[in-house]
């Protein structure tokens, strides 16, 4: 398994900032949710350094969905980022964590009027719409509580990213925003102009996740910058800001190559300043939203191991106390892993294990073949690359209790989530 910068191997053990995983797993069980909060602040700081320019404003918004929790509330708070919020859940915890409303982005293809009354109250500082139905929606209530609401328009641009391509006129279906090539497109945003209660300000767009080729943002970025020019010239009104969205790729395996983003953003806001002012575009901001690559080499998760099987087909599981209830990627879509024995960290491989869950599903497979020294119960199994997307998308699948979460900075840890109880898995149910 690749180590981050915050593990080394110490008589042979695995630590985590000179804490050793079994002190961990004693003091707080498994399975156990890691963050190293040291290496998160490091990186948005050195992502705010490289996202700068002197031609227009820059912000970095936080994407909440890859990991949101009042501790991580806290540090968005703290490191004066913005917050992609997508539900009037994520900007209550925003607002409970001290992230001032003014620095949040409300996005969502179906936002409630429940939601976006909270939101306009609570004084949230852009909404961007998703389709032409919430246009109506949001300048209604905006007119109610007597304000005038900030918004942009989510655009597909017709670019598609995958790993290493891009195909332009995809995303003619997508579930979220409105495609550029829409025969209507410039009626819908000259509806968001002439509404009395909206301050329309400019255009998102997001191309996808887990991208490792910079080329697709440079399309998409090229692509967002021509549309805008021209919506400028035909509907004669001018547009300050573009947020350009997220999905910068990250390490899982070794089949992953991502690229430095702090070497890349810089490149990046040259190219929207030299492509803006060559095409005649005077932007004031713009905008991105890194969730899972300012998360995810942050976050780890401990297990137990508990029994081990041979099958008479010759397979050998490795089973651990937790799975699909606290990290549903495999399940969900194949995701891969590594990982590594704590406790045996400098030992040879000599088995090929199937690490297995307790979930009562054969798709329950945290790594479907891993090679690891010879596995004996209460091992400890550490896997890498967990920060992004388990902890929020973690259930209570065969009421199983949600792991706990701790933050470790330097020398000290300490429990930022606790574990489910029992009596917490039936705490809404009534008799």
């Amino acid at each position: 398994m690749k180590l981050e910068s915050y593990q080394t191997i110490n008589n042979h053990v695995l630590t985590h900032r000179g804490h050793q995983y079994l002190e961990l797993a004693a003091t707080y069980g498994t399975p156990l949710y890691i963050f190293d909060e040291t290496s998160f602040k490091e990186r948005v700081v050195s992502y705010k350094n490289a996202f700068q320019s002197p031609h227009f404003d820059t912000q970095i918004l936080y994407a909440s969905k890859a990991l949101l929790t009042k501790a991580i509330g806290k540090l968005i708070a703290q490191l004066d980022i913005g917050q992609d919020v997508v539900s009037g859940g994520e900007i209550f915890v925003g607002l409970a964590a001290g992230v001032p409303a003014k620095n949040m982005y409300f996005h969502g293809n179906n936002k409630t009027n429940a939601e976006l009354i909270y939101a306009i109250e609570q004084g949230v500082g852009t909404i961007v719409i998703d389709n032409r139905m919430e246009i109506e929606r949001v300048n209604h209530i905006a007119k109610t509580a007597n304000t005038v609401q900030r918004v942009l328009l989510r655009l597909n641009p017709g670019v598609e990213a995958h790993t290493h391509d891009y195909i332009k006129t995809a995303h003619l279906d997508s579930k979220f925003g409105e495609s550029v090539f829409d025969t209507d497109i410039e009626a819908i945003i000259q509806k968001m102009v002439d509404a009395t209660h909206l301050n329309f300000a400019g255009f998102h767009c997001h191309i996808g996740s887990q991208i490792f080729d910079e080329t697709s943002f440079l399309k998409a970025a090229s692509e967002m910058l021509h549309f805008t020019r021209k919506i400028e010239e035909k509907l004669a009104i001018r547009i300050e800001e573009i947020n350009f969205g997220g999905g910068f790729g990250v390490y899982y395996t070794s089949e992953d190559t991502p690229f430095e983003v702090t070497a890349f953003l810089p490149r990046f806001t040259t190219f929207v300043h030299e492509e803006s002012q060559r095409i005649g575009l005077a932007l004031k901001k713009i905008t991105i939203e890194p969730g899972r690559s300012l998360v995810n080499a942050s976050g780890s998760t401990l297990y137990t191991v508990g029994d081990i099987k041979h099958t008479t087909g010759g397979k050998h599981y490795l089973f651990i106390d937790g799975g699909m209830s606290d990290n549903i990627r495999p399940a969900l879509y194949q995701a891969k892993y590594e990982a590594v024995l704590t406790n045996k960290a400098t030992q040879e491989p000599t088995t090929t294990y199937t690490i297995a869950g307790k979930a009562c599903e054969s798709g329950d497979k945290i790594i479907e073949s891993i090679s690891l020294p010879m596995a004996e119960t209460g091992d400890l199994l550490l896997v890498n690359g967990t920060g992004a997307y388990n902890y929020t998308m973690a259930s209570h699948y065969n009421r199983l209790p949600k792991p706990a979460m701790i933050h470790i900075d330097e020398e000290t840890h300490r429990l930022t989530v606790k574990r489910d109880s029992y009596e917490d898995l039936m705490r809404n149910e009534l008799d």
